[in-house]
């Protein structure tokens, strides 16, 4: 019999990334989710989203007993008072984040045994298209650029392979694939 040690890579147990390939392959409606954020504004460039409920694994989930709450805000220079990080930069973490756990779990699901793995995550933009100052400048980033540092036992060929992980990314898909935002009045 294997022990826990053996059977857990970069924190991920086997049996379980194998048991979720397998529901999926019999059953694929396993794998559509829908995710949810609701957004109240506080005042100013401060106000605050809750993320607590979703739609995956063919059931609304209940295992979160409180939502999650995270402060948006703005630092001074951007009119705010630094009520929380701002959006654009909470972007840059959530595709952080998903990169980073895609490689990590595609990297466990191909036996490959990581150390440590920490990344740096730098976006530019122009504010003059947010505040319609110019129809010439993008609102949103025009470039975000993307460092990894991945220590283990692993040849240059191994983190190659790893870095290509970070595309199987949804974030990262979001991000450089775009996709539909369909904008509406609640009724």
């Amino acid at each position: 019999m294997e022990t826990m040690e053996k059977t857990t890579i970069n924190g991920f147990r086997k049996e379980d990334i194998l048991a979720t390939i397998s529901a999926i392959q019999e059953n694929p409606e396993i794998a559509k989710f829908r995710f949810r954020a609701r957004n109240k504004w506080v005042t100013a460039g401060h106000n605050q989203a809750t993320v607590k409920d979703f739609y995956g694994g063919c059931q609304e989930d209940t295992s979160r007993e409180k939502a999650w709450v995270i402060d948006n805000g703005e630092p001074p220079i951007l009119l705010g008072t630094n009520e929380g990080a701002n959006p654009v930069e909470y972007l840059l973490s959530a595709l952080s984040g998903c990169m980073t756990t895609t490689m990590a779990l595609h990297a466990a699901a191909r036996r490959i045994e990581v150390e440590s793995i920490e990344s740096r995550f730098e976006g530019d933009i122009d504010v003059q298209g947010f505040l319609g100052l110019s129809d010439q400048v993008r609102n949103g980033y025009q470039q975000i650029r993307v460092t990894f540092d991945i220590r283990g036992n692993l040849t240059d060929e191994q983190k190659q392979e790893l870095l290509m992980f970070t595309r199987n990314s949804p974030v990262y898909d979001v991000v450089t694939n775009g996709t539909q935002v369909i904008v509406g009045l609640a009724e």
